[in-house]
């Protein structure tokens, strides 16, 4: 795989060499300074991915991120230092179609690299996703059998998203409105560094109370939960949720496919699903298991996705019911909530 470093720095940019020269199948293709160095030269020479800092003079990561993901699209994972104040570009890049991001690898005195491993994981991973665009989710391990008997519980709307996902996220939580009475929980494929920041940088975008989920709450009335952790959100049959381990083997982590199925399971009557812009499949089964169920599910349009990969796989699986733009799928939400309650009167 050839790798492009984008850094100003020479003691990250010499961090990120070692790291990525420590595998065998990774090669560097060429090193920018600066966002406008880095859009030149990935025009010239696409790599298989970009490692891709923020703060940076010249034109920052996230403008950079923008500008090649239009003209020379090319995978981007961002990799930055501690960003106090400046959190808000994590997620604009992700908003332009940045894969995912990591903490930078700090060279100690020691001349160890602290946090190599997590980089070289999160480039396993969207390395994965290149060679294999549409792998199957490997969640189907966990398989649910009929719908759960009808209970007392609140109306659920369950997102599931990954690439440019924050932005779509912001966009919907903006449009609901405050009172809108129903419990809510987020699935956003983001390292388990950034969630914290995700929850508060989604709370500036609406008036919602949106909050990492914690093992054990439950979903409830104004709180919108979002999953915080490299393992897998699931809801247990006592109503509360929990993080999993397993199916360990799973790229998506979290996984949209997992959660989906363990709502399937545990929770009724039948709310409202969403899939969201994302590269991959997961979300796509889970989707299908929820309107099997008798769930209201919605995707993303190719128009208005980042990326058209887990959209794309409910629309083939038949899981959405409806495949709408992103502007439109909050009246969507509100509607079959709507629909949801009328029928259980």
């Amino acid at each position: 795989m050839k790798i492009a470093i984008v850094n100003d720095l020479m003691m990250a940019v010499e961090a990120l060499r070692r790291v990525v020269r420590s595998h065998p199948d990774y090669t560097i293709l060429w090193v920018a300074h600066d966002g406008a160095e880095a859009v030149k030269k990935c025009a010239e020479d696409r790599p298989d991915m970009i490692l891709m800092d923020l703060i940076m003079p010249v034109m920052n990561g996230a403008e950079a991120t923008r500008h090649i993901m239009r003209d020379s699209p090319c995978p981007i994972l961002v990799v930055t230092a501690t960003v106090d104040g400046n959190i808000s570009l994590v997620f604009e890049a992700m908003g332009y179609g940045a894969l995912d991001a990591v903490n930078t690898p700090v060279l100690g005195t020691d001349g160890k690299l602290a946090g190599a491993q997590a980089l070289l994981r999160k480039i396993e991973i969207i390395g994965h996703l290149i060679t294999r665009p549409a792998p199957m989710s490997t969640a189907t391990a966990m398989e649910f059998g009929a719908p759960p008997p009808a209970k007392d519980h609140l109306p659920l709307i369950v997102l599931g998203a990954s690439t440019g996902g924050p932005a779509a996220l912001a966009d919907i939580l903006s449009r609901l409105p405050t009172d809108v009475n129903t419990a809510m929980v987020i699935i956003q494929h983001i390292d388990k560094e950034f969630s914290t920041d995700l929850a508060i940088w989604l709370g500036t975008h609406c008036k919602l109370n949106v909050k990492v989920a914690t093992p054990g709450c439950r979903p409830e009335t104004g709180t919108v939960w979002l999953a915080g952790t490299n393992d897998h959100l699931v809801l247990t049959k006592h109503s509360t949720l929990e993080y999993r381990v397993e199916p360990a083997k799973c790229f998506y982590r979290p996984s949209v496919d997992v959660f989906f199925k363990s709502v399937a399971a545990h929770w009724s009557p039948p709310g409202v699903a969403v899939l969201l812009t994302g590269m991959g499949r997961d979300g796509g089964e889970g989707l299908l298991a929820l309107r099997r169920c008798g769930w209201r599910t919605l995707a993303q349009d190719k128009a208005t996705s980042i990326v058209y990969g887990m959209p794309r796989a409910a629309a083939e699986l038949s899981a959405a019911e409806k495949i709408l733009p992103l502007s439109a799928i909050a009246d969507a939400i509100m509607q079959g909530i709507k629909e949801r309650k009328t029928k259980s009167v």
